[in-house]
C-alpha cells in the first residue's frame, strides 16, 4: 500500500525536487542542533539560533467540546506558558549560569526529539515555515521526570551568514495541565 500525500501531477519535479529535499534537510540538520545544544546544556550556544526579534510563544491549551474546539488554544495577549523574546530567553540563560536557579542546580537532563518535520516557503523570500512535533523527555535529581509533548510552528529565516535563525516559535503542548515542577527545560 503507497501512501501519496501530493497529487503526482502537482509534485515538483527535477531541480525543483532537488531543492525541497536539500531544505528539507538544512533544516533537519538545524533542529538536530539545536536539540543537541539543549541537551548539552549549551543555552549560550542555542540563543545564536534565534533572531534577535524572535517571539517565542507556548499558548495556554483547555478543554473543550468539539463543538469549541477554536477556543481551545490561547490566543496572543491572554495568559501563555511562553511569551518570551531573545532578550528574554538570554536573561534566563544567564539565570541558569549564574548558579541562582535553584530548580536547575543540579541541572536537569533532557533528551529532545523532534520528528515529523515539515517545511514550506514562508511569505517573505529568504523564509521558511517549518512544523515539527517533539518529545521531550526531563529527568532531575532521584524521582523528577517530565515528558513534553507536542508540536511546533516555526517561521525559519536566513541570517546575513546565510544560516538559518528561528524568528517565531509557536509551541502547541499536547497536555494542558503540566505536571513538573518548574518548566525551566526550553521546547
Amino acid at each position: 500500500m503507497s501512501i501519496h500525500t501530493q497529487d503526482s501531477a502537482a509534485a515538483p519535479t527535477g531541480g525543483a525536487a532537488l531543492d525541497d529535499m536539500l531544505l528539507h534537510f538544512e533544516v533537519q540538520r538545524f533542529y538536530t542542533l539545536e536539540a543537541h545544544l539543549l541537551d548539552q546544556h549549551r543555552y549560550a550556544d542555542w540563543l545564536e539560533l534565534l533572531a534577535d526579534d524572535l517571539h517565542y510563544w507556548a499558548p495556554v491549551r483547555t478543554n473543550r467540546l468539539r463543538r469549541q474546539q477554536s477556543l481551545a488554544d490561547g490566543a496572543p495577549g491572554e495568559v501563555a506558558i511562553f511569551d518570551e523574546t531573545r532578550a528574554s530567553l538570554a536573561w534566563r540563560i544567564r539565570r541558569f549560569d549564574s548558579g541562582m536557579a535553584w530548580a536547575e542546580d543540579p541541572p536537569s537532563r533532557t533528551r529532545h526529539l523532534i520528528t515529523n518535520v515539515a517545511v514550506r516557503p514562508g511569505e517573505e523570500p529568504g523564509s521558511y515555515v517549518a512544523e515539527s512535533d517533539f518529545l521531550v523527555y526531563r529527568n532531575r535529581l532521584e524521582r523528577e521526570v517530565d515528558l513534553y509533548a507536542g508540536g511546533r510552528t516555526d517561521l525559519l529565516r536566513r541570517g546575513e551568514d546565510g544560516s538559518l535563525l528561528i524568528a517565531r516559535r509557536h509551541i502547541l503542548l499536547d497536555q494542558n495541565v503540566l505536571l513538573a515542577k518548574n518548566i525551566s527545560t526550553f521546547l
